[in-house]
Order: C-alpha cells, then sequence, then structure tokens
C-alpha cells in the first residue's frame, strides 16, 4: 500500500529554498518586526522544576471569582454575538465613572473605546499619530512592544536614552534631550510612567515639559499610564497627563485591565481619546478585531464597579514585595538600582557583569529563578536585568535568598 504521506515531498535543501522565496516577498515592515528578548531565557527555564518565574510582566494571582462569574453569566445568557464596535455602552459607562473618580474630572464615556488588550489600542493609536516615513520617540530603556509596534505601522521608533539621578535616586528623563531629537519627521512621542521596565514615574513637572514640546512641534503623545495605581509614595495613583491637558491637546491613552484586574489572558483594555476621533478608532476596530466578545466586557464592568478591594490589595502586596527584594539585593553589595518609584519591576545591574544574556541564562542553574535580561529593552538597558516582583511575598524571599547565594558565590 503506498503511503501518501510520503508522495512528493521536498528535500530539506528545497523546503529551505521555498521559505526564502516567501520570505522575500514579505513586506519589510512585518519581516523586521523584532523578536522578543525575554523568550529565550524563558524558553531556557521552561518546565524547571521549583523555578522563581519572574520574567514577564504579570503577577501570580489569577482573575477573581467575582470576575469570571460575570462572564460566565453572559454566556448562559447567550452573549455571544457580534456587539458595538466602540464597546458595550455599560462598559463605557463604567469606565467613565472609574476614571472620573480617579482623575478628579468628568471625563465622558464617548471618549473610551474597548479594545483586545492594551497591546490593540497601542497599536490602534500608532497608526492614528504615524506611519511609513515618519519617526516617534520613546524614551528609553523601554517595553520592547513600543519599538515593535511603531515598526510594524511602518514608522522608525527614535529611541531617547534615559538615566539614574544619583542625587534622587530615580530614572530621569532630559526632556532637553528629547527634543534635541525631534526632527521634521517627527509625529510622535510614546510616554509610559509609571515605566516598564525602570520603575521611572514622571512628576507633574516632567509631565508638563513634555506637553509643551509636544504641542510646540504639534505632535501626537500615545501615553500609557497603565500601572498608574501602582505608586510607592503614598498616593492613590501617579500623575497623569489627565492633570495638565487641555482639550485641543493631541494625546491618546492606552489602558488594559491586565494589571489592576489581574486579568492578562483575557485581552481588554481600552483606548482613550478626544471624541472627535470616534469614527476614526471605530473604523480602525472594524479592520482589526470586529469588537470586543461581550461576555469579556460583561467582566469587566464588574472589575470596575466591583474590584477596587481586590486592587488595593494588589498594591499592598506588591508593595511588601518592592521592600523585600530591594532590600535583600541591596545587601549584597553586589547591585546597583534606582528604587522604582512606581510599576512592579526592579531593573538592576549586577556590578562587573557585561554580559547580561548570559548572565540570566545562568542565574535559571545557579538560582533557579528567571528574570530577563535587559538587553530586550532597548537603548540603555543593556547593562540590566530587569525582575517582576508581583507576586507571593513569600516567593519574592526566596528569589532574594536564591539570588543572593548566587552572586555571593
Amino acid at each position: 500500500m503506498t503511503d501518501l504521506s510520503t508522495m512528493n515531498q521536498p528535500s530539506a535543501e528545497a523546503h529551505a529554498e521555498v521559505g526564502q522565496f516567501l520570505l522575500s516577498a514579505v513586506r519589510p515592515e512585518a519581516a523586521g518586526a523584532p523578536e522578543s528578548g525575554i523568550v529565550e531565557v524563558f524558553n531556557y527555564g521552561r518546565g524547571r522544576q521549583g523555578l522563581i518565574p519572574l520574567w514577564v510582566g504579570e503577577g501570580d494571582m489569577p482573575t477573581p471569582g467575582f470576575i469570571q462569574e460575570a462572564a460566565t453569566r453572559s454566556l448562559a445568557a447567550g452573549e455571544t454575538f457580534y456587539t458595538y464596535q466602540r464597546g458595550l455602552p455599560e462598559l463605557r459607562s463604567a469606565i467613565s465613572t472609574y476614571m472620573s473618580r480617579l482623575y478628579g474630572r468628568p471625563l465622558d464615556a464617548e471618549r473610551f473605546f474597548v479594545t483586545i488588550g492594551g497591546m490593540h489600542a497601542l497599536q490602534m493609536a500608532i497608526r492614528i499619530a504615524a506611519g511609513v516615513g515618519d519617526e516617534a520617540l520613546i524614551p528609553s530603556p523601554a517595553w520592547p512592544n513600543f519599538l515593535g509596534a511603531v515598526g510594524v505601522a511602518g514608522a522608525t521608533p527614535v529611541e531617547v536614552p534615559m538615566a539614574i539621578d544619583p542625587v534622587r535616586n530615580r530614572w530621569s528623563l532630559d526632556v532637553e534631550r528629547l527634543a534635541a531629537a525631534v526632527t521634521p519627521r517627527t509625529k510622535l512621542i510614546i510616554v509610559n510612567s509609571p515605566a516598564n521596565p525602570t520603575g521611572w514615574t514622571a512628576t507633574r513637572e516632567e509631565l508638563e515639559a513634555i506637553l509643551a514640546l509636544a504641542r510646540r512641534h504639534g505632535l501626537w503623545i500615545v501615553a500609557d499610564e497603565i500601572y498608574g495605581r501602582f505608586v510607592f509614595d503614598g498616593a492613590e495613583r501617579a500623575p497623569s497627563f489627565h492633570d495638565i491637558m487641555a482639550e485641543e491637546d493631541r494625546i491618546l491613552f492606552v489602558q488594559t485591565f491586565s494589571k489592576n484586574w489581574a486579568m492578562t489572558g483575557w485581552r481588554i483594555g481600552w483606548l482613550e481619546c478626544h471624541p472627535a476621533l470616534g469614527q476614526v478608532v471605530e473604523n480602525l476596530m472594524q479592520y482589526s478585531c470586529s469588537g470586543v466578545p461581550a461576555f469579556i466586557q460583561r467582566a469587566g464592568v464588574v472589575a470596575l464597579e466591583q474590584g477596587e478591594g481586590f486592587v488595593q490589595h494588589q498594591i499592598e502586596r506588591v508593595r511588601r514585595c518592592r521592600e523585600i527584594i530591594c532590600d535583600a539585593l541591596s545587601g549584597t553589595g553586589k547591585v546597583e538600582f534606582a528604587d522604582p518609584a512606581g510599576a512592579f519591576y526592579l531593573f538592576f545591574s549586577i556590578r562587573g557583569e557585561a554580559d547580561t544574556r548570559r548572565r540570566a541564562l545562568r542565574l535559571v542553574d545557579d538560582a533557579n529563578v528567571g528574570i530577563a535580561p535587559g538587553t530586550a529593552f532597548g537603548a540603555g538597558g543593556e547593562q540590566y536585568f530587569r525582575l517582576c516582583f508581583a507576586r507571593r511575598p513569600e516567593d519574592i524571599q526566596e528569589a532574594a535568598r536564591r539570588l543572593s547565594a548566587a552572586l555571593a558565590g
């Protein structure tokens, strides 16, 4: 009997040749999409018994049951059909209520558009502001998805290195350096505060200086403020462009349910902008995802209306873990870092360690702890490591013990 599975199978060489032929026809912005610099270490440590994984940007807590139940009720009620492109009116209203309370100013529901996570909101914001031949300024080190999303849109990311202010022990953005990077091709500035991976949290004065620069040159600002609740100075939230903006300012806000309500896998977020852009956003929604599933949006409503206690619990948990890891690694005498003012990452260097990629792989073996090499976060990040401390304090205590022992060896 003939084995059909082996008939007309190309040789390995022919298969590779076909692959190269197809790749040569791919659009350059798609072919140039960068690989994640975190994946190599992740794959190296995947499945290790007892490994403490601190390499990705999410906590270890599952979505609370009361949020899950809202989605279950929606499914049981048959909400499995196409829905509003801009988002369910109930969810847009709930976002409006939440944001208006948090920022102390009325923010109409017409400003908010429900997206497939923060990444979808980011991609649409960039497509509104920039495209082929344009440039986007990105303070760096930065979340690598900023550079990737700009490049996939056909624009050119321009990294503007930040530095640690040794007097105030914080990362700092030199706005004059940012201004010097503006060219006739510059169309937008991406501002992530509190920032992944550095924990930089812009002051009101820094935001005012960035906004003045954007106004002077007619630039858009894409404001990623998703870690705005995770601050450690006793405030309810970080300073925001909401505090200083005028109605005509070209600001697009990116938000997500992922961090505050432990919903990373749900893929739901929102884009905020002036209502005049509503039809533009709706059109981009139509041609990218045709709307967010209704049952997921029902979960979002409940998260906003009933989830404040959970958010506060997460913030307190992260605050405790920040203290544990900073105290422990500082005590080794082997590391250097600026205290993270916000978000839930420690961005640190190891004295005398130049190859962070190699050392991150070794720490999987030596400490059974997974952290991300700073090379994944662009210009200025090469000598650092990123560690996510959004986990059980007991896990962070053990990770700190293991890392300290490995550094002492």
